[in-house]
């Protein structure tokens, strides 16, 4: 059998391997089944809603959940369903956006802390310390004030906000897989820093970073939701989670299915995310592997 053949097998062995953990695990199943689930609800939103999320029936204001209206009317008669349905696209988005941004640019900074060392390491990690000195959420209001109040910024903000976990990870995983045999005969053969950081080190480190960025992308939409709660992200008429929430604390007790529905949207798009995650960090822990 050749090299290329016998590669070929052991990879599909492995991945076999790994579908066949990750099918047994049923909660890592129901993560994946829930973030389908979004997905798709926010894909076919246009389809899926009832009536228009942002125009407004003031004839049919807090409404209960009937026939007509399964969720029921916020205060200014939209349908809530339909406002949910479409603040799904808003979440995934965000959630996908914001994480993408604390991934690239924790992932560069890990990468050439990590590598690096001396002066380079101890600069990044002293900035990656004040930014870890800061609440998550108290940050991202911080930067949200300065760059202005908006669903843009917002998602920017939380993107930097978790620069850090990416950071600190990817170091992690640098400083041991740089000193292996590997890396040490690409540097001997004449291999550059850059190729030896795409091909060698990061190609080792993304189990880790592929879990990480999975469970980001739940606390991205928490976060993101905090933010529209607080006014400083989507602004009205924006079909947001957060805003929906902030816009039904005033009917409470008159009319409490406006807050209920969005926040439960928000609980069950976290834990999927969350379950999604924990199913993959079991899948592709190292010492987890079957024999």
């Amino acid at each position: 059998m050749s090299a290329n053949v016998e590669t070929e097998v052991r990879g599909g062995g492995e991945f076999s391997l790994l579908v066949k953990r990750l099918v047994r695990s049923k909660a890592a199943l129901l993560g994946f089944f829930l973030v389908s689930l979004l997905v798709l609800v926010a894909i076919f939103a246009p389809f899926l809603a009832p009536y228009d999320p942002i125009e407004q029936h003031f004839v049919q204001q807090l409404l209960p959940p009937s026939w007509e209206h399964p969720l029921g009317t916020d205060e200014f008669g939209r349908d809530i369903l339909s406002r949910i349905l479409y603040g799904a696209r808003i979440a995934l988005f965000v959630g996908l956006l914001a994480d993408g941004i604390g991934l690239v640019l924790g992932v560069i900074l890990g990468l050439v802390s990590g590598y690096y060392g001396g002066v380079v390491d101890s600069l990044i990690m002293r900035l990656i310390d004040i930014l870890l000195a800061f609440p998550y959420l108290l940050l991202a209001m911080l930067i949200v004030a300065i760059l202005g109040p908006g669903l843009t910024n917002a998602m920017i903000a939380i993107g930097i906000v978790y620069i850090p976990p990416y950071a600190r990870l990817v170091r992690g995983s640098v400083l041991s897989i740089k000193e292996t045999e590997y890396v040490s005969a690409a540097q001997a053969a004449g291999a550059g820093d850059f190729r030896i950081l795409l091909r060698h080190v990061l190609v080792n480190s993304l189990a880790p970073i592929i879990v990480q960025a999975t469970l980001t992308i739940g606390w991205a939409i928490v976060e993101t939701a905090g933010l529209g709660f607080l006014g400083l992200g989507a602004q009205p008429p924006t079909a947001e989670w957060g805003a929906m929430l902030s816009g039904g604390r005033d009917y409470m007790l008159e009319a409490p299915w406006i807050a209920t529905f969005p926040g439960l949207a928000i609980v069950v798009t976290v834990i999927g995310f969350n379950l999604m995650g924990d199913g993959l960090r079991d899948v592709l822990d190292p010492k987890l592997k079957e024999r």
